[in-house]
């Protein structure tokens, strides 16, 4: 799937980080979502790699990365902790300053790490997100109802665990498949790789606390930066499908812009997976952005 591409395993702060590297150019960090891993850029990585510097790596508790348990108040899995993950990756591969885009999980970890180190970000790219608090403040039942894993998986442990453990395929299946494509976009190569990753109970465990710092520590921060008025500084690119949740239930441009001031964004003509469900157009939108 990565023609090309090295492999390596970087030591950081107090944990592994998985990640894959190719091509030249200016630095690219590719960050996956959930329940997935970097496999989720497959469908555009060489292109990028003929322009850029691309890594692709695995959050902290996904794939093959490290998975530490989790502690009390879940901060080893805030978005400045797995931020910082990804900073001092890219350090220690010699980029103090890079590029960066994130789908969903990664998108959340990515505006986090444009906040907290300015400097190491020079543009940003997210998809198929809003604000964290903002959507978890808007919550209706529409939004409930798609992202039940947003409530279901930050039940305390090891409930979720123990549910999803007991049957993998079925809460891959239901998640990745539930969306307005359905299962079509994902190769079965891609599909198997997911699989093997969340039959892993650290995957699953470390799946759970991303989410349960998400509503708890990862709020406090965000209201903290509202309150302070601080805004990601880079330029930021918002990429959302037409198709999707956050089409469907937010104001993904309004709510950026409390947090962005440098901001642009489209929808494009998929659901939720976009580099998986509209590589070509995603390539369309983010190549002349990070060119320029």
């Amino acid at each position: 799937m990565f023609s090309g591409f090295e492999h390596g395993m970087a030591d950081v702060n107090g944990t592994q980080i998985n990640y894959i590297r190719g091509g030249s150019g200016p630095a690219l960090l590719l960050l996956h979502g959930h329940p997935q891993t970097h496999v989720i850029w497959h469908k555009v990585a060489l292109q990028l790699a003929s322009r850029f510097t691309v890594i692709a790596a695995d959050l902290r508790g996904y794939g093959d990365s490290g998975k530490p348990a989790g502690l009390p108040d879940h901060s080893n899995y805030s978005k400045r902790s797995m931020g910082q993950d990804q900073i001092d990756l890219m350090a220690q591969l010699g980029f103090p300053q890079f590029l960066l885009m994130g789908h969903d999980r990664g998108g959340r970890v990515a505006y986090r790490m444009a906040l907290d180190h300015p400097h190491a970000v020079s543009k940003l790219v997210l998809l198929d997100i809003a604000p964290t608090l903002a959507m978890y403040e808007q919550t209706d039942m529409a939004f409930a109802t798609a992202y039940f894993h947003w409530f279901f998986l930050i039940r305390p442990a090891p409930f979720p665990e123990l549910l999803i453990g007991s049957h993998p395929e079925e809460y891959l299946k239901h998640t990745i498949g539930g969306r307005s494509a359905g299962l079509a976009p994902f190769t079965q190569q891609a599909y198997a790789e997911y699989l093997r990753c969340l039959s892993d109970p650290a995957t699953v465990h470390g799946i759970c606390e991303d989410y349960r710092a998400s509503a708890g520590i990862d709020l406090e921060h965000e209201r903290q930066d509202l309150a302070a008025g601080r805004k990601i500084q880079c330029e930021t690119l918002v990429l959302w499908g037409a198709q999707g949740v956050i089409e469907k239930c937010f104001k993904p441009l309004q709510e950026w812009q409390h947090l962005a001031g440098k901001l642009s964004g489209k929808a494009l003509a998929c659901g939720h997976y976009i580099p998986e469900e509209a590589p070509d157009a995603l390539l369309a939108e983010v190549v002349p952005f990070f060119t320029v």
